[in-house]
């Protein structure tokens, strides 16, 4: 069995090429553009984790990752033009830098490569293949627009649950099928696929809630990010809406005093709420909460102990780190 490290190399030496032509040159170094700038690659390592959970490593696992890869740029692509995003990673956006009209038509050509990765895959799994990648990309994007619909409601009237579904669409699902595409390719039953793509699904939402507290409460050097960023956006996050629930009526009148203001000392006064209603807290259980609901899907999936290592050792990477 392989570390993340490990295979995150083979993974960036096989993806990290000249995939489109060069001309037209607007498209196509709009789209090599977001593909230049970083990112963790983690889906597709996910699928090549979860195709070595069950076998060794086949060819078609680098060619599902890669089509993950592309897809989940796609969407950050297009996320960008509708967030009206100046940076991605640090760095200019495909619409900042190349236009609108170039930056959706990188986001199409992106997406429809996608599907020459799949069909490079063996026959035998293709169509499970393609249906499992659809499923999860049709949940992304009613995922986005949830979220999208939440922008315009008060954080009052948006329910958690209903938060946490549309984390676990938009976030979620791709880590999940990302296993479950190497689960496919690994020879994997179905019950042993759904038990692994239960383990990334929570391990998704876990993720996100671990995201929102570093936001709020991490060190913006090692973070990366400007303290309190989503604070400052007035973005729904798991810390707000559990904050409104758990507050008493004071505090509640001054967080949404707070939410429709920007005083200077914004981030400061909305941090000393959140940790006297405890949501900080709340945010380690809860995460914890969802962790522990991964690792018992992953216990329940019939290979040694030993082969699951990897996954276990990248789950308490990601849920612990502050950056």
């Amino acid at each position: 069995m392989q570390s993340f490290k490990e295979l995150i190399a083979q993974f960036i030496q096989h993806f990290d090429q000249q995939r489109f032509p060069e001309h037209p040159s607007q498209l196509y170094e709009a789209a090599s553009h977001i593909l230049t700038i970083g990112g963790k690659r983690i889906r597709p390592v996910l699928c090549l984790m979860g195709n070595e959970l069950f076998n060794d490593i086949h060819p078609d696992a680098f060619e599902a990752g890669s089509a993950v890869e592309l897809f989940h740029n796609f969407t950050l692509l297009h996320d960008d033009i509708m967030d009206k995003a100046p940076l991605r990673r640090g760095k200019s956006t495909v619409h900042t830098l190349y236009g609108e009209p170039a930056a959706i038509l990188a986001g199409d050509v992106m997406l429809i490569n996608v599907y020459e990765y799949l069909n490079k895959v063996d026959h035998a799994y293709k169509q499970k293949i393609i249906a499992v990648f659809n499923k999860a990309a049709i949940e992304v994007c009613e995922g986005q627009q949830l979220d999208m619909n939440f922008e315009n409601m008060a954080p009052e009237e948006v329910d958690y649950d209903d938060y946490v579904n549309m984390i676990g669409l938009k976030t979620s699902v791709l880590l999940a099928a990302s296993l479950q595409l190497g689960a496919i390719i690994g020879g994997a039953g179905e019950g042993n696929q759904q038990h692994l793509y239960s383990f990334g699904k929570n391990i998704g939402i876990a993720f996100q809630i671990q995201d929102d507290y570093l936001d709020a409460f991490g060190d913006p050097d090692k973070f990366g990010k400007q303290q309190g960023g989503d604070i400052l956006a007035n973005k729904k996050t798991f810390l707000l809406l559990k904050a409104l629930e758990l507050c008493n009526a004071e505090q509640r009148a001054e967080l949404t005093t707070l939410l429709e203001t920007s005083p200077a000392d914004k981030v400061a006064r909305v941090l000393a709420l959140f940790r006297s209603c405890k949501v900080d807290e709340w945010a380690e259980k809860e995460k914890e909460r969802f962790q522990q609901l991964a690792f018992e899907c992953l216990d329940n999936i019939a290979v040694l102990s030993s082969r699951k290592e990897p996954l276990k050792e990248l789950a308490n990477y990601l849920l612990n780190r502050q950056q």
